[in-house]
């Protein structure tokens, strides 16, 4: 695993790809079967019983944070962005669905020009959450804002859930840097969301191609122990490496006896060795001793990089080891326990009937066993103390408290079907870092517990 772009030394003749925007724009297929056949048999129902044009609000909200977690972060914005702009029903699914008779002519005919034309509100990339914020607000038609539920929520459940969890590691990480290097523990095209949203929650580079190719994320690499395995000795393997990315390179030291391989790596290198990283065997225990022996070897500015199952626990066990980074990969693709947000797509309001400026009703599931909902177009605020500090998350109908109108967290995404929001990963990133520094000192802390700030329900008339 390389150490470009970390703050440690790089390997000479390699940079990182520059990171100075949004990221390409890359071809993407039509977006618009990333949907459950419900909605469209949702939308022929509504289709032919003339409610289908209703003006209507949906919004997306958790009822609950996964079990132990503080906050969480809103990340894949960007992404829900590009699907709403590429749901276009071309000829080949129009044909699936004439085929498999999943929809009927009129409703086929009504899919192909559709195009969202309405407006999306949410909070910004990067910000966190708590129980019953609404994150995103999307409101037009009934019919073309109902298709869109599966796919919003397939992209904000996912990546929510990796930038929590990446939050989670960067807290506990500090100032060391974090490489995301999940790619092979996933699925291919879950690996480059997952490398962008950790991203977001404050890693630094990917060992995923792909992700930086789209995103611009910064990437490192060097060599595995098969690299190693292929040479006769470790050393030629060393020699190798060093020949190939230079003295500035990282060297992986645990393939056979570690202590005979950093003697060797130095002695191939030279104290310019730019790290050795540690991939198994107790890292504490082992970066101590690494440490202590480069040290001796005169390589004082050669850093430790340890991979190796980590999680955010065994990050925080290592802040006491004299460890410069960290590679993480399973527990962070896997949302480290929790690879959803347990986020829902719901309907709160609906015009009385489809005429144009037909006043909006509040409208709620009512049911037991934990799945009620609140109706009614939300805001929502995060008030805080005397000293800055974030003390509830208000979530409101109606009017807003003149004492919280320069608190409010949603922003305009799209207006009128189009988006005017994108904004470079390191804004969002920087976002998350001010949100997070905006909460109780708690927020970061690994113990379970409860959302670290309670939500508060208000409702107002005009």
């Amino acid at each position: 695993m390389g150490i470009a772009e970390l703050g440690l030394p790089e390997d000479e003749g390699r940079a990182a790809l520059p990171h100075n925007g949004a990221g390409r724009r890359v071809g993407v297929p039509s977006t618009a079967l990333f949907t459950d056949q419900y909605e469209l048999t949702m939308l022929e129902a509504a289709l032919a019983a003339g409610t289908a044009g209703r003006r209507s609000v949906f919004e997306v909200f958790t009822r609950r944070l996964p079990e132990g977690r503080r906050y969480g972060v809103v990340a894949g914005t960007g992404r829900v962005l590009d699907a709403v702009e590429n749901f276009r029903f071309d000829a080949d699914v129009l044909g699936f669905l004439r085929e498999g008779g999943i929809v009927g002519g009129p409703t086929l005919d009504w899919l192909a020009s559709y195009r969202f034309s309405g407006d999306i509100w949410g909070y910004p990339e990067g910000e966190v959450y708590f129980p019953g914020s609404p994150v995103l607000r999307v409101e037009g038609s009934f019919a073309e804002c109902v298709l869109l539920e599966t796919v919003i929520l397939s992209i904000l459940n996912h990546d929510s859930a990796i930038a929590a969890a990446a939050s989670r590691m960067s807290s506990a990480a500090g100032d060391r840097p974090l490489i995301e290097m999940g790619a092979r523990r996933t699925h291919e095209l879950a690996a480059v969301a997952a490398s962008r949203a950790a991203y977001v929650g404050g890693f630094t580079s990917t060992s995923d191609l792909a992700a930086g190719f789209r995103y611009n994320i910064p990437t490192v690499g060097t060599s595995a122990h098969a690299f190693t395995l292929l040479h006769d000795r470790e050393r030629d393997a060393f020699r190798a490496q060093v020949n190939s990315l230079g003295r500035g390179t990282t060297l992986l030291v645990d393939t056979y006896d570690v202590t005979e391989a950093v003697r060797a790596a130095v002695d191939v290198a030279g104290p310019e060795l730019g790290a050795v990283r540690i991939d198994s065997g107790d890292l504490l225990l082992v970066a101590h001793r690494v440490r202590q022996q480069l040290d001796e070897l005169g390589a004082t500015r050669t850093k430790i990089i340890v991979t190796s199952d980590l999680d955010e626990y065994a990050i925080a066990s290592l802040a006491a080891a004299p460890v410069d980074a960290y590679g993480v990969g399973t527990q962070l693709v896997t949302g480290s326990g929790h690879p959803t947000c347990s986020m829902v797509y719901k309907l709160v309001a609906r015009a009385r009937s489809a005429e144009p400026g037909a006043p909006l009703v509040p409208v709620a599931k009512k049911s037991s066993g934990g799945k009620t909902s609140a109706g009614g177009r939300k805001w929502a605020a995060r008030r805080r103390d005397e000293h800055g500090t974030a003390e509830a998350e208000v979530v409101g109908t109606g009017s807003v408290p003149e004492e919280l109108k320069d608190r409010l967290l949603q922003v305009e995404l799209v207006r009128g079907g189009e988006v005017v929001a994108r904004e470079p990963l390191d804004v969002v990133r920087d976002r998350h870092v001010s949100a997070l520094a905006n909460l109780p000192l708690s927020a970061t802390q690994l113990s379970r517990g409860e959302a670290v700030i309670p939500t508060e329900y208000v409702s107002r008339t005009a």
